[in-house]
């Protein structure tokens, strides 16, 4: 017989969200496990908020809800509010009955600041990191890495410095309507005779980003670098950071990761990995000082011997020679054919979790959506190799 779709609305509907989700969903172990981990957190979030005033947006909600947006390659958090509203799924995710209210995207604006100062994001990525440390899913060896960040602003709106301060824009650059008193929108910039550097030019739009280009050959373009800091057996992030794009920031970075790794969870890599754009005798010395063996491939293979140098550089030839003798190793080469699971980290956090250009302005604002994300990635790994009971 055939079926007729039903032209009276119900006033009721009877179900159990539960029973609507499949036992085996992927998002399931991944719940249990956030939950568990958010429970820990409860007096971290206690302090963040006031006893007293109008009940806010539950700061687990927030988190959980900025998992998904990394899970689900969501592009906004308008969208996200969207798919809240219509998915099922995602409000029995959120812990959202299917009758409640999604809240305002604007949630997110006025909680960053919020999130910034109690260090929220930050204590959530170091917990899901806990979780992965006491199942003994970590080694001793560990590799570190950058990637470039586009930045939210367009090249256009480079311009230089003294302008960039006063807010406007120099007469050179600045648009002239025809004789029809017509001014496109996307307004053309000649850049053609002009030298940008950092030095002397600024981004109006996003002031903390830099031209920087990753290699030779490369088209320079407004940036950040991403940092991560990942151990060798599964490729899991233990380590996740935001800074300046500069030709040195690779090298400070990985030393200060080294330095959280053991102030937050008590370990030191007992060796590094790590590719030709950290090659310096400094760099290797400050992670031998630390107990650290570097395992760093080096741009120049064919080393000057340390009498050669100058009397002030001669230690951090002494250590390069030594980086030299460690390339013969099986050590150095499990290291660097280990070193390509971060990488994939880098690819999932880009392609997946869509964070290879900025949605923001503001590196502390980068830094929370990528701790985020490291957590997103570090959960989707510990749902094989250690479901959730």
């Amino acid at each position: 017989m055939r079926g007729r779709a039903a032209d009276q609305e119900p006033l009721f509907h009877v179900f159990t969200v539960e029973d609507r989700i499949r036992p085996d969903h992927p998002l399931r172990d991944i719940k249990r496990r956030t939950d568990g981990i958010l429970d820990t957190l409860a007096p971290d979030f206690a302090k963040a908020y006031s006893r007293t005033g109008r009940p806010s947006v539950p700061p687990e909600r927030l988190l959980k809800a900025l998992l998904l947006m990394a899970l689900y390659s969501i592009r906004s958090e308008r969208q996200l509010c969207e798919r809240i509203d219509t998915d099922l799924l995602f409000r029995w995710f959120l812990d959202l009955r299917p009758g409640d209210e999604v809240f305002d995207p604007t949630t997110f604006t006025h909680n960053r600041d919020r999130l910034r100062t109690h260090d929220l994001t930050r204590k959530f990525f170091a917990a899901v990191v806990s979780e992965a440390l006491t199942r003994n899913l970590c080694s001793e060896h560990f590799s570190v890495d950058g990637t470039l960040i586009e930045s939210y602003a367009s090249v256009k709106s480079v311009r230089p410095i003294p302008a960039c301060c006063e807010g406007g824009a120099d007469e050179s650059n600045r648009s002239r309507p025809d004789g029809n008193g017509f001014k496109p929108r996307n307004v053309g910039v000649d850049f053609r005779g002009q030298k940008r550097t950092n030095a002397t030019h600024r981004s109006t739009t996003d002031p903390e980003s830099r031209l920087y280009r990753k290699g030779c050959g490369q088209v320079s373009q407004l940036a950040h670098l991403g940092h991560a800091l990942g151990e060798n057996r599964h490729g899991l992030i233990v380590g996740i950071t935001v800074t300046e794009a500069n030709g040195t920031a690779e090298r400070s970075a990985a030393v200060d990761l080294v330095d959280a790794l053991k102030a937050t969870h008590g370990r030191t890599p007992r060796t590094l990995g790590s590719d030709k754009g950290y090659d310096g005798g400094e760099y290797y010395r400050d992670l031998e000082s630390r107990g650290v063996e570097p395992h760093g491939a080096m741009v120049e293979q064919r080393l000057r011997s340390v009498a050669e140098v100058k009397p002030q550089e001669r230690a951090n030839a002494e250590a390069r020679h030594r980086m030299k003798a460690r390339q013969a190793s099986e050590g150095y080469r499990m290291s660097q054919r280990c070193r390509k699971k971060l990488e994939e980290a880098f690819g999932w956090l880009k392609s997946i979790a869509e964070l290879g250009r900025s949605r923001v302005v503001g590196r502390w604002k980068m830094r929370q959506l990528w701790e985020v994300g490291a957590a997103a990635y570090n959960l989707v790994r510990l749902r094989k190799l250690a479901p959730a009971v």
